[in-house]
């Protein structure tokens, strides 16, 4: 007999099913569970697993204090003022010599947190209201009045089209316009740039931040910075210094100033605010960083650099007149980013409870490593059994069926439509044998019995009515037919004489003495019942005899199954009175006290 089978006869005789309902229950509140857990002497998993638990805990302290996971941080809020130095002078086309001061070169505001620098222009000047010919580009040349729409206009045009097809040379013909006139004919900057001297104008940036959350204000101009400062300081030897020269900026996002100022182009100004606002290693300083925002290359846009269009009016004689601009530069967008930090014990403990969860890697890495070919093959088996424990769904249950004919157990799937006999199997596994004492105390008791199941001495059936009629999945004659497919068992897989016809089976499955000693050895302290109550506790120990004898140890992932022949004998040798039977069920070991309760 099983020693899994004695322990679980054990626990149900100890705490029988009824005794818990003399114990106080309070339910879910009166519980507490916890999980299941395998200790494994070995000086290599040992070792291992400090050493994995080691590295874990030193990443996370790393962690903890490389990005400050222990502080509370609030984002920056911040405001940008800024202020341009520098003078130039250039030669403009039909104009002469002009001096360009911050008013002229600083353009219109542009937009919040940034500032404008001209650096090339195209001059269009006198211009007046009155009407001239439209310049013809390649896709507007006409050839008729009718080809100028009166009163029309497209994107592309200075003015309104009066009706006129006009010749504009030799071979071209355009339409006339009502505009300001004359029409700006220039599409490509000059090059180098006019107001390439704009590489060495300054730019004073004023940054106050401020975090809300720890009622903290501060300045890029700090404190320590005196006028004598800010006139003599240089970034190529101060970082912090707020004075930043043009062309050094341009520099420093990746070009170069005099390439750039032919088209212009959008430059950001980055600001980063990393605070640490603990008092022992409080530390706010800002960091300066600088990129171009705009497509470098102009073959690879439609529209390349940044240029805009203003006008300069006046008075002649009565008429008004102006000059027109068109205007190439750099945009300087000024960005801050910044966060703060300071100790927050909630935020330690949040740390703290997420990174427990790394340590299950020590315990994947293990288990990875158990189950490979690293480690060996059987103790990798005996560690898998002892910490799994497989659960069967009660509608997909697998049973355990063992053949007279063949020396391995099967493991199937119940069906509820097919024979059990028929049903094919998901495994097949080696018949491990009993080593218990129970089969040490069959050999006492029947000292010349020698056992071999795959050769017993049958002897014919005793009822020739069955041998003529017995059902289709039946093949040693004996079986009995069953509305349910998983009693639908025989004890062969090929035909043949029936195993419970066999001397070995009166002996080993229904010998009464040996079946009375079974039960004296599990419960020795109890009274014998008589009647009914005795003949049912032979009849389960006479099963659990034949599952201990062809099964030996059962798989613990499935149920063992009972032919439908040696059940059909059995009853016979051990009826019931009223013709019901509950049927052989692994877990629920009988004794002789149990039957005498009436507890089967």
């Amino acid at each position: 007999m099983s020693q899994r089978f004695l322990l679980q006869w054990r626990n149900q005789t100890t705490n029988p099913p009824h005794s818990s309902s003399r114990m106080p229950c309070c339910g879910v509140l009166c519980q507490y569970e916890t999980n299941k857990l395998v200790r494994i002497q070995s000086v290599r998993l040992g070792s291992l697993k400090w050493s994995l638990n080691a590295t874990i805990l030193l990443f996370i302290c790393m962690m903890l204090l490389w990005n400050r996971k222990y502080q509370e941080v609030d984002l920056v809020v911040s405001s940008v003022t800024t202020k341009v130095k520098g003078v130039a002078r250039t030669q403009l086309p039909g104009v002469g010599d002009v001096v360009w001061d911050v008013v002229d070169y600083s353009g219109p505001a542009q937009e919040k947190n940034s500032f404008f620098v001209v650096t090339n222009v195209i001059v269009t000047k006198n211009q007046k209201q009155g009407k001239c010919l439209e310049v013809p580009p390649k896709d507007r040349l006409c050839r008729s009045d009718k080809d100028c729409e009166r009163g029309g206009w497209d994107q592309q045009s200075h003015g309104i089209k009066t009706g006129s097809c006009l010749k504009f040379d030799v071979l071209r013909k355009t339409c006339e316009v009502s505009a300001w006139c004359p029409i700006e004919s220039r599409t490509n900057p000059p090059r180098p740039a006019l107001l390439a001297a704009a590489e060495n104008f300054t730019v004073l940036i004023k940054n106050n931040i401020r975090f809300p959350a720890f009622n903290f204000i501060r300045r890029n101009i700090l404190p320590e910075m005196s006028k004598d400062y800010l006139r003599s300081c240089q970034r190529s030897n101060d970082s912090l210094c707020p004075i930043f020269r043009l062309g050094d900026v341009v520099r420093e996002a990746g070009d170069k100033f005099s390439e750039m100022a032919v088209e212009g182009g959008v430059i950001g100004i980055l600001i980063k605010w990393d605070c640490n606002l603990d008092r022992l290693t409080q530390h706010c300083l800002p960091r300066y960083s600088f990129i171009r925002l705009d497509e470098k290359e102009s073959n690879r846009t439609l529209y390349p650099g940044f240029n805009f269009r203003f006008a300069k009016y006046n008075t002649v004689s009565g008429v008004e007149e102006r000059t027109l601009y068109k205007a190439f530069g750099i945009r300087f967008d000024v960005m801050v980013f910044g966060e703060a930090g300071k100790f927050s014990f909630t935020q330690l403990i949040i740390y703290i409870g997420s990174t427990l969860s790394y340590y299950a890697l020590t315990t994947v890495m293990i288990d990875w490593l158990i189950g490979t070919s690293c480690y060996s093959a059987e103790d990798g088996q005996i560690y898998s059994k002892k910490k799994v424990e497989s659960v069967t769904d009660k509608q997909k249950c697998v049973l355990c069926v063992s053949y007279v004919d063949e020396r391995h157990v099967r493991l199937v799937k119940r069906s509820q439509k097919k024979s059990l006999q028929h049903v094919k199997p998901t495994s097949v596994r080696r018949h491990k044998e009993d080593g218990g004492h129970l089969r040490a105390a069959v050999c006492l008791l029947q000292p010349g019995i020698a056992v071999d199941p795959d050769a017993p001495d049958h002897k014919p059936a005793s009822d020739p009515e069955l041998r003529l009629r017995p059902p289709a999945w039946c093949k040693c004659g004996r079986c009995t037919p069953s509305s349910l497919p998983q009693e639908e068992l025989c004890c062969r897989w090929s035909a043949g004489a029936c195993v419970a016809s066999s001397p070995t089976f009166e002996r080993l499955v229904l010998h009464r003495p040996l079946l009375e000693a079974v039960l004296l050895y599990r419960d020795p302290l109890s009274s014998p019942p008589v009647g009914q109550g005795r003949t049912a506790a032979l009849r389960h120990c006479a099963y659990a005899q034949y599952v201990s004898w062809r099964f030996g140890v059962p798989p613990d992932d499935a149920q063992p199954s009972i032919p439908s022949c040696c059940v059909r004998r059995v009853r016979e040798e051990y009826p019931s009175p009223d013709g019901q039977y509950s049927g052989f069920r692994p877990t629920r070991m009988a004794s002789m006290q149990a039957c005498a309760n009436g507890e089967l």
